[in-house]
Formats: C-alpha cells, structure tokens, sequence
C-alpha cells in the first residue's frame, strides 16, 4: 500500500513501524518536543504533497495533534485505538507497537477536516443526551464513539469540534450512538 501524504509520526520507532506496513514517507516530530522548524517543515510538506498526523492516542499525541491542526488544519488526520496501540509486556503505548493490519486500516480511514460555513448539526444537548458529556460512563462512551466513528478519543469539550472538523454528519452520529446503546445491553 503506497501512501502520497507524508505521514507525521512522533519518532523513529512509529517510522520504522510506518515503513513495515506501508510504503510511506515520514517526518518525526520527536515526540512532544514539537519545534517551529518540524512545524515549519509540516507546513511544506502540506503544500507539496499533503500530510496526514498519525499520532498516539495518548495526552502527548493529543497535544502533537491540536499544535498540527491549530498551523496545518486542512491536515489529514488517522486514528488508532488505545488497545491497538498497547506493547505485547503490556509497558508501552505507541504506534510503534500496533499490527501492520491495524496501521494500513488506520491510513484507509485518513479523515479529512471539512472546510465549510455549515452550521453544527450536532449540539452539546445532542452529546448530553447521547451519554457522551456529564454521565458517569462518558469518558468510556467518547472512547468507544471515537472508535466507531475512526476519529479518536476527545474530552468532552473537544468532541463537539471534532465532530464537525470531520463532517461526522447527524445521521452518522445517531447510528455510532445507537451501535453503542446496543453493544451496551
């Protein structure tokens, strides 16, 4: 699988797992220590042949991600569940540990921020009513929703942004939601 995007990782350990399941180019941000000339060389990459941000689904990757989107927000962005991200000894998280299968569907599912002046179809009441924000379980839910919607684990302030940012339409959020009330009786 040739990927055209450069592929924004956080060291050389996910570019080594990158290059083993396909063939890709990558630039590494070394971690959170995220600099203006890597950000700098982002941007470039961008306007050459685009960039996709591959980050790990942890606060750090979160963080890489947000500094990407807030300089590059036309970037694409994959997304790999926790629990595929976990090491085999259980001590790591990372890129670096997922399957090859697991990282090829990630970069299949490259998702695409929306640049448009549609209004938000999906409110917060809709996120309070689905159980998403101010329920016991809405941590759990956001991380399953993420999952089944393939665009990662956000706090609660953030799904809302990422929802619309991904142009998760209404439609799709009711079925993500419903797949969830079923999965959970």
């Amino acid at each position: 699988m040739k990927i055209n995007e450069i592929i924004i990782v956080e060291g050389k350990d996910d570019t080594v797992a990158i290059k083993r399941a396909v063939d890709a180019d990558t630039i590494e941000t070394n971690g959170s220590a995220i600099n203006a000339e890597t950000l700098q060389r982002i941007v470039h990459a961008q306007q050459k042949r685009g960039v996709i941000v591959f980050t790990d689904p942890d606060y750090p990757g979160r963080r890489i991600r947000a500094i990407i989107e807030e300089h590059v927000p036309q970037a694409k962005h994959a997304f790999l569940a926790k629990e595929k991200t976990i090491a085999k000894n259980g001590k790591g998280l990372g890129i670096e540990h997922a399957r090859d299968e697991d990282i090829r569907e990630a970069l299949q599912a490259v998702y695409t921020p929306v640049m448009h002046d549609r209004p938000i179809e999906i409110t917060m009441d809709d996120l309070i009513d689905a159980g998403l924000v101010a329920h016991p379980q809405a941590k759990q839910r956001r991380t399953t929703i993420g999952n089944e919607l393939q665009i990662g684990y956000t706090n609660g302030k953030q799904l809302q942004k990422r929802l619309y940012m991904f142009g998760i339409s209404k439609e799709q959020f009711i079925k993500a939601v419903q797949a969830l009330t079923q999965e959970e009786n």
